[in-house]
């Protein structure tokens, strides 16, 4: 499974939102507060009634605890994110937002530029463009059949390694769609308009145009 599915290519998208303060009163917009993580399971799941998209987040990491905690109310029209559809110049961006690790603070980078949305969360310039979304019900643990309704699963059929890769996976509907500055520094427009897709392993778009240095993932 895991080699046929490096053949097809998938969408990356940066997901952004603001960490929940302990104090409410004291909600900070500063770039520290941010948090942002790399999304490679992105997909629209719905146009019609709602527009609903879907994405899964490795647990533990703080986007899923941050987007779990959320207050959750059906009448409200309230964002929780912005998801950011990236552009093909953009393998640099994916990265840095892929390794909180290395790179704690990327909203800090010199090479991301970004702005608020109307709803105060994170845009980055120069992407192919930027939906906000609320979560509209609690996520779905993808390591326990159980919960996700398989009545016929009383048990877990293979013990879950404790190295085991585990995710959950988020329905969001979208509220709006957002403008999306051009990025300052964008030497080839016609790569503004051209998706990153992530492929065998790797970073590249839907045209032989992108520049080998924007191939790799690493």
């Amino acid at each position: 499974m895991r080699a046929l599915l490096r053949e097809t290519a998938q969408p990356v998208a940066v997901v952004t939102s603001l960490m929940p303060s302990p104090d409410p009163a004291r909600r900070s917009h500063s770039p520290s507060n941010f948090h942002g993580a790399t999304l490679s399971s992105f997909t629209s799941i719905s146009m019609s009634p709602h527009h609903l998209v879907a994405f899964s987040l490795r647990v533990p990491s703080r986007m899923a605890t941050t987007l779990a905690r959320l207050p959750l109310e059906a009448s409200s029209r309230r964002t929780h994110m912005v998801i950011n559809l990236l552009a093909a110049p953009q393998a640099r961006v994916a990265t840095l937002f892929s390794r909180p690790d290395l790179h704690p603070i990327p909203f800090e980078d010199p090479e991301i530029q970004w702005s608020l949305s109307p709803d105060g969360f994170p845009v980055l310039h120069g992407c192919l463009g930027a939906l906000s979304c609320r979560v509209v019900g609690a996520p779905w643990p993808l390591h326990d059949l159980v919960a996700l309704g398989d009545s016929l699963t009383h048990k877990v059929e293979e013990a879950i390694d404790v190295g085991d890769v585990q995710s959950e996976l988020f329905i969001a509907q979208v509220m709006r769609v957002e403008d999306v500055p051009q990025a300052e520094d964008l030497v080839d427009d016609t790569l503004r308009t051209l998706p990153l897709v992530y492929h065998r392993r790797g970073y590249t778009t839907t045209s032989e145009r992108l520049p080998p240095d924007q191939k790799s993932g690493s």
